[in-house]
């Protein structure tokens, strides 16, 4: 049974293009992308840290996730 990954992304279009790439490296090392929404083994969120909102934005997502799937 292979693991499942969500994959959250904040920020500029850089992250986006990482995102992608670590998309298809989990997926070639046998993962199984899931929505985030979805229930997963293993949640990847790929951020900057550049602004105190940035900051917010992204601990919302985190403690949002870590109610979903403790």
């Amino acid at each position: 049974m292979s693991k499942k990954i969500a994959f959250y992304t904040l920020g500029c279009k850089l992250n986006y293009a990482e995102t992608s790439t670590y998309e298809r490296g989990f997926a070639e090392n046998g993962f199984s992308i899931v929505p985030t929404d979805n229930k997963a083994d293993v949640y990847l969120i790929n951020t900057c840290s550049v602004t105190t909102h940035s900051d917010n934005k992204c601990r919302n997502i985190i403690r949002k996730i870590h109610r979903q799937a403790p």
